[in-house]
């Protein structure tokens, strides 16, 4: 029998073409969950829902094909929900991409964008969602960031900045929430095997190979973490020392071992 707290509530994947997305969604439908998946690929969204619907035929899914990195995005996704005649229950606003490269090489409108949907849109969709939580006393939303956000990290400096800030705005946003119903909790994972790198335009590193995580084992994490209400959590055990060491050996010395293992 299915107990979990997601089954019949209806959860949003954004960034689910793909990687910890696809796998989001993946695990959230055999815990009963509707789901309803975003991304700009509609052929691999339509894909993944045929896929879903084959193994939790129980579930509904529905295929919302669009940009999160443009201007006024959410309000587009939060308007075709609401036509759709749908609630949304769970927010994993999962959706990102990093940049790799020497701060001032890196093309502007690449970095642009990035930061547009890792920090803009993400900021949009929490609070465009959690209003509807909140007047139903009840929602989980998961941001999604990285370990990169505990410490300066040379060559992906902007991506670094951008989910140190996804960290902080979320356990700030799950302390006001508090009382409400609705939690928000923040996953931040290491090196995972997903299209991350290639996306970024870095070539895997000794590091990166070695302490490589797998998709699904990360997405349990988060989802545990996000059922229970935790308003952080770090998935692997190396994950979580390099996370807590950066208090001990300041930030000048972490941006020097991050930047060694960066190359």
């Amino acid at each position: 029998m299915n107990n979990s707290i997601f089954k019949g509530r209806t959860a949003l994947v954004t960034g689910a073409s793909s990687g910890l997305g696809s796998d989001f969604a993946r695990q959230l439908a055999k815990e009963g969950a509707n789901l309803i998946i975003t991304a700009r690929r509609a052929d691999a969204l339509e894909a993944l829902a045929s896929e879903i619907l084959a193994g939790s035929p129980g579930v509904r899914v529905d295929v919302i094909a669009l940009d999160l990195g443009q201007p006024d995005s959410v309000d587009a996704l939060a308007k075709t929900i609401a036509d759709k005649g749908l609630v949304v229950d769970v927010l994993v606003n999962n959706a990102g991409y990093g940049s790799f490269g020497p701060f001032d090489r890196i093309p502007w409108e690449k970095e642009y964008a990035m930061l547009q949907l890792d920090i803009v849109a993400l900021v949009k969709a929490t609070r465009v969602f959690a209003e509807g939580m909140k007047e139903r006393g009840w929602g989980r939303i998961l941001q999604v960031a990285s370990i990169a956000a505990f410490q300066p990290t040379p060559l992906y400096a902007s991506y670094g900045a951008a989910k140190a800030f996804v960290l902080n705005y979320g356990i700030a946003v799950n302390r006001e929430l508090r009382g409400t119903g609705v939690t928000c909790s923040v996953l931040s994972p290491g090196v995972t095997a997903t299209g991350f790198l290639k996306v970024a335009g870095q070539t895997p590193t000794p590091y990166q190979r070695s302490s490589m995580m797998a998709s699904p084992a990360v997405v349990k994490v988060g989802l545990r973490a996000l059922a229970r209400g935790k308003k952080a959590v770090v998935p692997g055990f190396g994950n979580r020392v390099a996370a807590v060491m950066t208090r001990f050996i300041g930030r000048g010395t972490a941006a020097v071992l991050a930047e060694a293992a960066m190359r």
